[in-house]
């Protein structure tokens, strides 16, 4: 996911002399080709983020497009102040790409660990927030970046990811698209975590359960319109996140749903990141594991839902074919 945005902007920016890059103090070869084509379009600003933001703030006001990209955390923790007045309180064309959202920087600790950002900024007027699920994704997502009004935050995963979204085709920031149907529950996910609820589905057709999935790869705006119409042919339904359970798509939902007064009411559960800071050092996947978002977890809690609504459903049986307690 990270070359394929990388190269996506070389490749914008070779037809549209609008299009700057900037970082600050990226890794040795970031955009060499880039560099050295356009040079007079290429900024590696060092470890100053507060300015860099403002620095592109500028260059969007004459007209230019900067794609700002640096570390998940120094974006959105150090230039909450920039973002918020320099670019959202004008809606400056700004795309900042954030690497490693959510556990990517696992073996450096909480001070990296973009496990708030989606929640920090999806409190800032004018701003547009866009997690995608794999490089296939990132690459359907970026033409349509360059002329979106105001400033956008892309989420940036490890890199390597599964490809678990089809090639080509269009993007339209602000869609959720269903990617399973299911009568019984519906799973919401965003970025990464699309892969796992696709295996948890998988999974539970085995079993004869039928689960919907929509990905929202777009946190804001959300496409309300799509939540509400899946959320109404469901008892059940589920945000599963790589991101705190605080200010993210699952307190995004929770809000649709519960401004929706759905008669009967739903089942509703949040899966992600509780509200601590990580205190485990290791890699994406071990703390993945430690705070559940595993295929099991969210096999488990549909299952218990599942229960809890019907006869038919027992976590016993249909559990333990999936190594669940």
């Amino acid at each position: 996911m990270r070359a394929a945005v990388l190269d996506c902007i070389y490749e914008l920016a070779k037809t549209d002399d609008r299009i700057l890059f900037m970082g600050s103090d990226l890794g040795k070869g970031t955009l060499d080709q880039f560099k050295r084509e356009m040079p007079e379009r290429f900024f590696m600003e060092g470890i100053s983020e507060a300015h860099l933001i403002g620095m592109a703030a500028g260059l969007a006001f004459e007209g230019r497009i900067p794609y700002v990209n640096t570390i998940a955390t120094f974006l959105t923790r150090r230039c909450f102040e920039q973002i918020a007045v320099d670019l959202c309180l004008h809606s400056a064309s700004v795309r900042l790409i954030g690497n490693g959202g959510g556990l990517v920087y696992a073996p450096l600790g909480p001070t990296h660990q973009a496990i708030e950002d989606l929640a920090i900024l999806r409190a800032l007027p004018n701003m547009t927030i866009v997690a995608p699920a794999d490089a296939n994704e990132m690459r359907r997502l970026m033409p349509a970046t360059v002329d979106h009004p105001g400033p956008i935050y892309i989420r940036v995963a490890k890199g390597s990811d599964p490809l678990v979204t089809p090639e080509g085709g269009p993007f339209e920031i602000g869609k959720a698209f269903l990617m399973r149907t299911g009568e019984e529950a519906l799973v919401l996910t965003t970025g990464i975590t699309l892969k796992i609820a696709l295996e948890a589905a998988s999974a539970l057709e085995n079993q004869g359960i039928g689960i919907a999935i929509l990905h929202v790869p777009t946190l804001k705006p959300l496409d309300r319109e799509a939540i509400l119409a899946k959320a109404e042919e469901v008892p059940i339904v589920i945000a599963f996140e790589e991101h705190s359970i605080v200010g993210g798509l699952g307190s995004a939902i929770a809000e649709i749903i519960a401004e929706a007064n759905f008669r009967p009411s739903k089942k509703f559960a949040r899966l992600g990141i509780p509200d601590v800071f990580p205190d485990q050092y290791g890699s994406q996947e071990s703390l993945m594991g430690r705070f559940g978002l595993t295929v099991d977890r969210l096999i488990s809690t549909i299952l218990k839902f599942l229960e809890q609504t019907s006869a038919r459903y027992s976590t016993a049986n249909l559990g333990e074919n999936h190594g669940i307690s």
